[in-house]
């Protein structure tokens, strides 16, 4: 640790200034950082390497994530920490972290991809990129009118999952279709009227590279955009459910593809990690 958590409670007025500008969009464009609230994100952007300075309420509390770090800490007060955050309760620990920065050498051997094609709720994005990593994805891509990657709920709703992977943002979604098809992977679009995913992935269908193509939360994918994939492919439902929400439909793609590239491994795939 570089410098000692102040001894009273209270961010200097010239930091605070400083990561204050971090909960505004044109602050984070500026600076070219975040913030990540919490522990676990906290914890997984120290492992990343990508943090610069962490405000903490209280020092004691947080004495594991802390020891030994070699970035400025700071202590703030409760409402100096509600400032920094936009919860109704702040979660005590914040880390100002550098923006990630990833071009499209990073989906080399890439075998599972997921494009989220305008999805502009922070929630549902933070959450695919959280399924994407859970189920062993090698990168997310948003699409140009998606959801800006930094958001505040974005980075809360991927708990730290936003540190795992390469996540490439806007990108007009038919460059991304044609690269990741150039890579050799099948594009899949997840909507509701298509060949059923359990059929395709019981015929062996599934266990190929993939990049799926998900829609957005209020309108899905428009048919001119669900013409760029190779198929359409639904999730069967089976109960009285009228739909499933996007990060639902990820979470089900992103199992039963993951468990296919499993069951039949291709010779000289690898994954892609950050």
């Amino acid at each position: 640790m570089t410098s000692e958590p102040n001894a009273a409670p209270g961010l200097p007025a010239s930091v605070l200034r400083s990561v204050r500008r971090l909960t505004q969009r044109r602050g984070r464009d500026v600076a070219g950082k975040f913030l990540a609230e919490g522990r676990q994100a906290v914890r997984e952007a120290l492992a990343s390497g990508l943090v610069d300075e962490v405000i903490v309420d209280d020092p004691a509390r947080h004495a594991d994530l802390l020891d030994g770090l070699d970035v400025p800490v700071w202590r703030a007060h409760e409402g100096q920490m509600r400032e920094l955050s936009d919860t109704v309760t702040p979660q005590g620990i914040v880390a100002v972290c550098r923006q990630l920065d990833f071009g499209w050498d990073s989906l080399q051997g890439a075998r599972l991809v997921v494009i989220c094609a305008q999805v502009r709720d922070p929630g549902n994005a933070g959450t695919v990129i959280r399924c994407a990593d859970a189920f062993g994805a090698d990168a997310v891509i948003l699409t140009a009118g998606s959801v800006e990657i930094y958001n505040p709920k974005t980075v809360r709703s991927t708990v730290g999952s936003l540190f795992h992977m390469p996540i490439l943002t806007g990108i007009p979604l038919a460059e991304a279709v044609a690269r990741v098809k150039a890579q050799g992977m099948t594009v899949l679009a997840a909507d509701g009227d298509g060949a059923p995913l359990d059929l395709k992935a019981a015929a062996g269908e599934l266990s190929g590279p993939v990049a799926w193509m998900m829609g957005n939360e209020a309108w899905g994918l428009p048919e001119e955009d669900a013409r760029l994939a190779d198929e359409v492919v639904a999730v069967p439902m089976w109960g009285q459910a009228e739909s499933l929400n996007l990060s639902s439909a990820a979470a089900v793609c992103l199992y039963a593809t993951a468990s296919a590239q499993r069951r039949e491994p291709e010779d000289g795939g690898s994954h892609v990690r950050a």
